[in-house]
């Protein structure tokens, strides 16, 4: 069984002794005074967010929770998730970052599996309501000891705002920097959710090489649009390397390009992360919108591939370079860098950002290919995980016995040893950057009136990367769109989940061992959008 080199990770300043919370107090320690984070529900520096994080971690203790206890959180793009989240930190207490868009069948299997103590939400976030998920978790989980939502917004409920404890700290030497610091989400291709745990010390290193790669320093604003419970939003190099450099971190949240733009001119944002689909759409109201965003330095563009095209018109649309990057929560990131010539940030991902990452392209019977050649990516290094949370299974495929994850992704290396990647091995969606496991979207259209049978393939498109097109049998009645759409809402299903393309089909194609043809389908869904039926 694989070691993990903790002395050599250490003694090359990969891994430092400090939790992330203790990571906020030194960056306080420097920047005090400089702004930390602007939101919609405030603005504080480093030194009010590092005191803020101690008196939120002295009240959430008074509920009894403790170093290694899971907390289930759901909150937009906030100050209090900011708040909420290093309060945790600085407990030891494990934060389970929800997305807000996620509904109440994902957040009761998360509950199911991580066995959170609390479950930390708000009322509303644009048209999402929480509440109907607040009462599903009242009963059936009795691991689940407190539900908070922010400004007490649902009955019965414990305020967050109550949980400050003015002057208060946290015990001391709850945790370790070996510890683990939080569990993100994994899109997956069994409809099961899997969870990632990250380290304390990896996770922070993680944030700290992607910085150094594109020269992060006190002076940089980073625009957060994407949640900010995702990898890409976090730590690549995100809000935890913004703050690592004395940076300033300004919560934006679901806002279209006119507001995104305005709030560039007014906080004088260095840079941003966008999906290609977000990226397409400022590419489109900059050819209008006039406001001053000279400030920005450059906008990374990940989630799913990026088109060579639309990457070529970043630097003479909106004025900054673009940063091409793939990344996955479980690890490995790469991307393109500042100095790289237009070729190689259109056509690659760039190279990994830390030299101790091995990255390999492998066969099927795990024998690395021919240099150049397509192989599935596997990767190991100082922040590449080691297995996924609770699921031995999974992990017994997930990773290699001399510790090599699998991404599942189908990737080459350039002569110039950068590295292109070419597509998924299995047939999860990424659609617009979120994750979408085909099996789940398929039960749940199994269970709709009229529905005989489903299928479910992601078809290549152009602002989406995939959208999500649904093959339908039925007994037949007429079904639309917006009959699956009143389904998915009933089931709680994210809107991220929720199909692009409907179409009906009276039999299956299959496969030489007889089983659903999705490659034929997925064909046949670009044909018919194509044709335009």
């Amino acid at each position: 069984m694989y070691q993990v080199p903790v002395q050599e990770y250490m003694e090359k300043g990969y891994w430092q002794p400090l939790t992330l919370g203790e990571e906020l107090h030194e960056a306080a320690r420097k920047y005090a005074g400089r702004t930390a984070v602007v939101a919609p529900d405030g603005s504080v520096t480093y030194g009010e967010l590092d005191c803020l994080a101690d008196e939120y971690a002295a009240g959430i203790a008074g509920l009894g929770i403790q170093s290694g206890d899971r907390v289930l959180v759901q909150l937009p793009n906030k100050l209090s998730l900011m708040v909420t989240v290093f309060a945790l930190f600085r407990l030891g207490a494990i934060p389970i970052m929800a997305l807000p868009a996620s509904r109440q069948a994902d957040v009761t299997a998360l509950c199911a599996l991580a066995e959170p103590v609390a479950y930390i939400t708000t009322d509303r976030s644009g048209s999402l309501e929480y509440g109907p998920t607040v009462e599903a978790l009242k009963s059936g989980y009795p691991h689940l000891r407190h539900i908070i939502t922010d400004n007490g917004g649902i009955e019965g409920t414990i305020p967050l705002q109550s949980l400050r404890k003015q002057g208060g700290l946290p015990p001391s030497g709850t945790c370790s920097f070996t510890d683990t610091a939080l569990l993100l989400l994994s899109g997956g291709t069994t409809g099961t959710p899997k969870l990632i745990p990250r380290r304390h010390t990896d996770y922070a290193y993680n944030a700290r090489a992607a910085s150094e790669r594109l020269n992060l320093c006190e002076k940089d604003a980073y625009l957060v649009v994407l949640p900010a419970a995702h990898n890409f939003s976090l730590s690549a190099p995100g809000i935890i390397g913004t703050l690592m450099h004395g940076g300033k971190v300004v919560l934006a949240g679901n806002v279209g390009p006119e507001e995104a733009f305005a709030l560039i001119e007014r906080e004088r944002v260095t840079f941003t992360a966008l999906v290609p689909a977000l990226l397409n759409l400022w590419l489109e109201v900059r050819e209008w919108e006039e406001v001053d965003i000279s400030s920005l330095r450059f906008i990374e563009a990940g989630g799913s591939a990026v088109d060579p095209g639309m990457a070529a018109r970043v630097e003479p649309v909106l004025g900054c370079k673009m940063v091409n990057v793939f990344g996955t929560a479980e690890g490995l990131i790469c991307t393109t860098s500042l100095d790289d010539d237009e070729e190689t940030i259109c056509n690659t991902q760039g190279r990994p950002i830390s030299p101790a990452d091995e990255v390999r392209m492998v066969d099927e019977h795990g024998n690395d290919v021919p240099y150049g050649q397509a192989g599935e990516m596997i990767v190991r290094g100082p922040y590449t995980i080691q297995g996924y949370y609770r699921a031995p299974e999974v992990n017994r495929h997930a990773v290699t016995e001399d510790g090599y994850y699998h991404t599942g992704d189908v990737a080459r290396f350039t002569p110039e040893g950068r590295i292109v990647v070419c597509g998924r091995i299995k047939e999860q969606i990424n659609r617009a950057g979120e994750k979408v496991a085909p099996v789940e979207v398929e039960n749940v259209l199994r269970t709709m009136p009229g529905v005989t049978d489903a299928a479910v393939v992601g078809v290549e498109d152009a602002e989406l990367g995939e959208r999500i097109c649904a093959w339908i049998m039925t007994d037949g009645d007429a079904l639309s769109l917006a009959d699956v759409y009143s389904h998915f809402e009933k089931n709680g299903m994210a809107r991220f989940k929720y199909p692009d393309q409907l179409e009906v089909a009276e039999s299956w194609p299959v496969t030489s061992v007889g089983k659903v043809d999705k490659r034929a389908l997925a064909v046949m869904a670009a044909e018919r959008r194509a044709a335009g039926n």
